[in-house]
């Protein structure tokens, strides 16, 4: 019986690791970075009203539907849709499910790490005041010398890669679950600070009112399909990492409940984080739809030119660092559990080898900012096309079809029992909206993009 199944990697100590396992995963630079220049680039307050519906009626629908998978098979992504497919005698197409979660996740880490080294390495340029008293030009000088040295970009990926493998190397228990204990506290702790600093920047007011005041004639379908995307990619789904920490979540522990707190907790940083940036982007007279560019040049130039930026800078890559370091371990095991349970290694050593992997691929990126910069494929580098492929081709396609699969394939007896809902109007509500909602909602999300870089 599936509910007799218990995972060879250990379960998580309690619901309320679970909780800050899965924060951990879905928070991360799309948080702290893509949020708020999003926001920023397409109106403020409207677009968190729409972005908060897409969470409402896609992201957890999926989110609850992906851990459900990974409760039932009690394994890797790819083994727990072998097994499923197995026992339910669905179509073996089915298992490509699994590894292509797995396959994505893997391969996001690989440019993830070299993003998030940028994080890294902007914790001690701000600390030693490299930005302070620079101008915009100047700053953005900064960022692009820094993309054009591949061995200072070689430095920061290893040593994000170093992390990694440190933390994932140890268990689910010793590594993982001791990492998120200590991280995702730290996270929200920081994210306090910066905020009680961004409220005595005398735009606080001004930053609130752009994040939450509501005004639709700023709206339009390609910020609301933008809403909907990022709605998604947020809560970690389609990468096997929700799937196989769902395989880690104790057995009395409800998958509904877990996941609107999982949700609430991600929108939570995301909003908290704007509510921090904001302020200090107006107080300094920047623009707040400055696009990536924020984080990496707006933020460093204001920080150099405030009181107390030096040691708030500093704080705030700090925290940016500690969200990309609880992705980027959620996002490797799912590949490190399945080459254990396939090949019966060590979990050092298969922590070891694959992140070996990531880190050799993850030069590709390196240079693609660099030495390979104009060796490009039908306009793509080769961080591009990884980027391409991942965000806006596998990620949803995994989640279209797990909401198909949970969806239209399970028993609705076996994923009734699993999600033991005691209200069966809000499951009925949760099945209708995995059933016809998310995967029409996905599917816009894997056609636009596609249509509007090939055919618009």
């Amino acid at each position: 019986m599936a509910e007799q199944k218990i995972s060879i990697h250990g379960v998580w100590g309690s619901r309320w690791t679970f909780i800050l396992a899965a924060t951990g995963s879905a928070v991360g630079l799309g948080n702290i970075w893509k949020f708020p220049y999003i926001t920023g680039e397409n109106g403020g307050g409207a677009f968190v009203l729409v972005y908060l519906l897409c969470i409402a009626l896609v992201g957890i629908p999926i989110m609850m539907a992906e851990v459900l998978l990974g409760r039932q098979g009690r394994q890797s992504p790819i083994n727990t849709m072998r097994e499923l497919v197995r026992e339910t005698g669905a179509n073996k197409g089915w298992q490509l499910l699994g590894w292509m979660g797995a396959i994505a996740g893997f391969l996001i880490l690989t440019y993830y790490s070299v993003i998030a080294g940028w994080s890294l390495n902007y914790i001690y340029e701000v600390g030693v005041g490299t930005f302070n008293g620079k101008d915009g030009a100047q700053v953005g000088s900064i960022f692009d010398e820094l993309l054009a040295n591949p061995k200072k970009l070689l430095f920061w990926h290893s040593l994000f890669m170093v992390l990694v493998t440190v933390i994932v190397a140890q268990g689910v228990i010793k590594g993982l679950e001791k990492a998120v204990r200590t991280l995702m506290p730290l996270l929200f702790l920081l994210l306090i600070l910066l905020v009680g600093y961004a409220v005595n920047t005398g735009s606080f007011g001004q930053g609130f009112a752009f994040l939450f005041n509501v005004d639709f004639s700023k709206m339009s379908w390609t910020a609301a399909l933008t809403a909907l995307g990022h709605a998604f990619f947020t809560l970690s789904l389609g990468m096997g990492a929700i799937m196989v920490y769902g395989s880690y979540m104790p057995k009395k522990a409800s998958i509904g409940g877990t996941v609107l707190m999982v949700a609430a907790l991600d929108t939570l940083v995301a909003l908290v984080a704007g509510l921090a940036i904001f302020p200090i982007v107006f107080s300094n007279g920047l623009e707040p739809g400055a696009g990536p560019g924020l984080m990496f040049i707006t933020l460093p130039h204001a920080f150099g030119n405030m009181g107390f930026g030096q040691l708030f800078g500093a704080l705030f890559f700090v925290l940016v660092s500690f969200a990309a370091l609880s992705s980027g371990i959620s996002i490797i095991e799912p590949a490190v559990a399945w080459v254990v349970e396939r090949f019966k290694v060590n979990r050092g050593l298969a922590t070891a080898m694959l992140c070996f992997l990531a880190w050799f691929v993850g030069l590709g990126t390196v240079f693609s900012f660099n030495l390979w910069a104009e060796f490009k494929l039908a306009g793509f580098t080769f961080f591009d096309v990884l980027d391409f492929l991942t965000a806006n081709i596998m990620l949803p396609l995994t989640g279209f079809f797990i909401a198909l699969y949970v969806g239209w394939v399970l028993s609705q007896r076996r994923v009734a029992g699993e999600l033991a809902m005691q209200s069966s109007g809000l499951y009925s509500l949760w099945r209708f909206a995995l059933r016809f909602l998310a995967p029409l909602a996905v599917l816009a999300v894997f056609v636009v993009p596609l249509y509007e870089r090939f055919v618009g």
